[in-house]
């Protein structure tokens, strides 16, 4: 992955040299990770709850995405909900097609609409493998397109995180003003089958599971891989001096616009995979606030670290589902609240909290604070 140098400071300022023993802890990691999620799982939790998992860990799919632009690029991407739903959105507008079967209209376009035939743009999505191609290249296109336009033009900061928040609404008002073709307010609902496979036999529902899980377990290895490699150094170079960087050679808006991309096809997927989870998709589910609850969960667990924004995505899923039905009115609060708190006192999230309490036990006994701990030290 990175070449060794020969001595401290030598070499190529984006390249380091890999601990000894991290190979070994992500194969365990995997491991123990694999065995929770094929084995514990399944045989601890009932079909209701298993089904109830596997949407929290599409949660967890966005959040990995979002650990790799925002917790190593800088990219404080308030608009996953856009990819995802473009995911959702594609995923479900097939399952409805082959729900309605051949030469017919989905059952909400006969309620809602006037038209005889599928508009032109569901035609498509009719082909399996057109569909699951577009569950990840319509958003990752998309993604382009909005990022060549935003980080050439230098846009950073908060204006980035604006006008993520920005596409995020306007997308959703417009799937709510297209009542004939998507659902309008209620989405596209109902969906019984998934390629074939009846969505109301608890079998099917387990192997719907299982396939949401292996895709996580990919994702979070590809965003490792990704983080691991000279690629990685680089993004975080671009994050910490984006001027040094471009003196050295390299342009910073691709540098950003792969792992904008990137996460956006991560999205995307999840989108996908919670469409037969769930069996549904609306524009609730994909604007604003959806949005910043993706960011939420990575930065309570930990923006930088995989493994953090995973746990924290779930975790935060997790209390949305248990909390919200005894505190209906106060769970939004209380979300906030999470996201300040992480982001004031814990900028590394709960994967660094260790860190900080080893830090807090080592220091010095003349009262001389240790050297803060560098966002990055908790992946």
């Amino acid at each position: 992955m990175t070449e060794p140098t020969s001595a401290p400071g030598k070499g190529n300022p984006l390249k380091r040299a890999v601990p000894a023993g991290r190979s070994a802890r992500a194969a365990a990691g995997f491991a123990a990770a694999a065995l929770a999620l094929f084995a514990l799982a399944p045989l601890a939790l009932s079909d209701f709850r298993l089904g109830l998992l596997a949407k929290y860990l599409c949660t967890a799919m966005v959040a990995v995405g979002i650990c790799l632009a925002w917790g190593r690029g800088g990219l404080l991407t308030l608009g996953q909900g856009v990819f995802f739903g473009l995911g959702g959105y594609a995923m479900a507008m097939h399952l409805k097609i082959a729900d309605a079967g051949p030469g017919n209209l989905p059952d909400f376009m006969q309620l809602y609409g006037t038209a005889t035939e599928l508009p032109w743009w569901w035609r498509p999505f009719a082909n399996p493998l057109f569909t699951i191609a577009a569950t990840v290249l319509l958003p990752m296109a998309v993604a382009a397109v909005l990022g060549s336009f935003v980080f050439r033009r230098r846009v950073r900061g908060a204006y980035f995180a604006i006008l993520s928040q920005a596409l995020a609404a306007a997308l959703a008002i417009w799937l709510i003003g297209q009542q004939a073709t998507t659902g309008g307010t209620n989405g596209l609902t109902d969906i019984r089958g998934f390629f074939g496979y009846d969505l109301d036999d608890p079998v099917n529902q387990r192997m719907v599971y299982f396939v949401i899980a292996a895709a996580l377990l990919l994702l979070v290895a590809l965003a490792r891989q990704l983080i691991h490699s000279r690629y990685g150094e680089l993004l975080v170079a671009v994050r910490d001096s984006e001027e040094r960087v471009r003196f050295l050679g390299y342009d910073p808006a691709n540098v950003k616009l792969v792992a904008y991309v990137v996460a956006a096809g991560m999205a995307g997927l999840a989108g996908a995979l919670f469409v037969p989870a769930v069996g549904i998709i609306s524009p609730a589910m994909i604007g604003i606030v959806p949005s910043i609850e993706f960011v939420i969960g990575a930065a309570v667990g930990g923006r930088a670290s995989l493994a953090g924004a995973v746990l924290g995505a779930i975790g935060v899923a997790w209390a949305r589902t248990a909390l919200s039905e005894e505190f209906p009115g106060a769970w939004t609060y209380f979300q906030g609240l999470l996201f300040i708190v992480a982001l004031a006192f814990l900028p590394g999230g709960l994967a660094s909290l260790a860190g900080v309490v080893k830090r807090r036990r080592t220091a010095r006994p003349t009262g001389e604070p240790a050297p803060a701990l560098p966002l990055g030290e908790a992946a």
